[in-house]
């Protein structure tokens, strides 16, 4: 069908978009370029972006970058920068082509850098700077059909989807990864896939009253999708790439009260995986494979739980208060090498009444599957590794990170902070680390 302006083919009106986004001269004629209260760097693009809204197109147009240097930990001291653009488009379907509660989004990422604790050997379990792997290259990070049901009592999406963006669904203000995103991803990301790595999957969400939910989905598991390799040659095709394993089945249920009028979130989460996963500790004949040196013996299912809970405490509900989070999972200790992270922390909005700053403080704890510890010790005589020049450890890696978030104008944010981890990797043999970071947010 090939209708005008409203129910123009979203492909070509994707392009037509992203080539506005580009036109210098439509940005400078724009009023709210820079503004320091606008969302976006180059404003509303001469109005055009309001107009494009209006006809049911927005844009998610963005970069961020993080950078840290060890000051002790590792063998070195270095200093590594890492970075991601976002190019996305959501489309209301009502808008465009009339129909009822329907919508079409679509997101690539491009990430690029260097990754501070590989290159300084840190020995770290979680990410310094989070926004770095899954591939520093390209990938379709959604392409997804959402539809409304019920009078928006039934939720369903299909496509290439986050599982975190989703189920366990946590915020990423921090640069250290035992604080952002959905948690279980940090555990089991061999088959709970966070952005930017999207896989083919389904999801429906029941909302059981104004304030209580129900949300089950079913996503692909295959190692394809997290392999770097095969994500730099085919990280943005949408095809259904052969090799699946099963599929990761989560279920969530979520509360989301007003606590003395101030907003809450509690998420309780468990999920299977029907790819299962090899034992990382016994062989084929139920035996230590780290002496035998047999292969793995396969499990039929991999499994796990979470809970996500966030509570504004003070203040003025959305706006200037201390919000308290603490984020829980545990996974199974038969296919998961690192089996338990929980994490505690506390952000302050409007300090010094500067409305778009805030202050982020967390605390957090990783555990090493002391199973997968035990066999690594066996099948190589010493828990050191030569490849990584680091040890392994089966204990807690523990994690602070300290943050002041400044937002020079409201489309820009400068994150610097200070990181501390202790007993990287999980073992007191890796140096502990203190690294200053520098997270930047940029909406176009």
């Amino acid at each position: 069908m090939n209708i005008q302006l409203r129910k123009k083919p979203i492909a070509l009106a994707l392009l037509a978009g992203l080539a506005l986004a580009g036109t210098t001269s439509a940005m400078a004629q724009s009023g709210d370029a820079f503004s320091s209260t606008s969302p976006y760097l180059f404003g509303d693009w001469g109005g055009a972006r309001t107009r494009l809204a209006d006809e049911g197109i927005t844009f998610n147009l963005g970069y961020g970058s993080e950078a840290a240097h060890n000051f002790s930990g590792g063998t070195d001291h270095l200093t590594r920068y890492t970075d991601q653009w976002v190019l996305g488009a959501g489309f209301d379907l009502q808008k465009l082509w009339g129909w009822h509660d329907a919508t079409f989004n679509i997101i690539v990422t491009d990430r690029n850098g260097r990754n501070l604790g590989d290159d300084a050997h840190i020995g770290n379990n979680m990410l310094i700077q989070e926004v770095y792997g899954r591939g520093q290259t390209w990938h379709l990070t959604e392409l997804s059909y959402a539809q409304k049901y019920f009078d928006g009592k039934l939720d369903w999406k299909i496509g290439r989807l986050t599982v975190g963006g989703d189920f366990a669904a946590f915020s990423c203000d921090f640069q250290n990864l035992t604080f952002c995103g959905a948690q279980p991803g940090n555990l089991v990301g061999n088959y709970w896939v966070n952005w930017p790595t999207s896989q083919w999957a389904s999801r429906l969400k029941f909302n059981t009253g104004d304030t209580s939910y129900i949300m089950l989905g079913a996503y692909q598991v295959n190692p394809k999708y997290v392999d770097d390799n095969y994500a730099r040659h085919h990280g943005l095709d949408p095809d259904f790439p052969s090799g699946t394993l099963g599929w990761l089945i989560p279920l969530e249920f979520g509360w989301t009260p007003s606590v003395n009028g101030l907003p809450g979130s509690y998420k309780f989460g468990v999920w299977d995986s029907t790819a299962g996963g090899d034992d990382v500790y016994e062989d084929l004949d139920h035996h230590p494979k780290g002496l035998t040196h047999q292969p793995a013996l396969s499990r039929d299912n991999a499994y796990g739980a979470y809970i996500n809970f966030e509570q504004q405490v003070s203040g003025e509900a959305g706006g200037r208060g201390t919000s308290l989070f603490l984020n829980a999972t545990q996974t199974d200790r038969y296919t998961a090498a690192t089996d338990r992270q929980i994490s505690l922390g506390m952000k302050y909005h409007d300090p010094f009444g500067r409305p778009q700053d805030f202050i982020g403080f967390a605390v957090g704890a990783t555990h090493n599957n002391e199973r997968y510890y035990k066999s690594y010790v066996q099948a190589n005589g010493s828990s050191y590794n030569p490849s990584s020049r680091t040890y392994v450890g089966n204990g807690y890696e523990y994690v602070s990170e300290l943050f002041y978030s400044w937002a020079p104008i409201a489309s820009v944010q400068f994150r610097p902070n200070l990181q501390y981890v202790m007993h990287p990797g999980g073992t007191t043999r890796n140096s502990n680390a203190f690294v200053l970071g520098l997270k930047t947010q940029i909406a176009f």
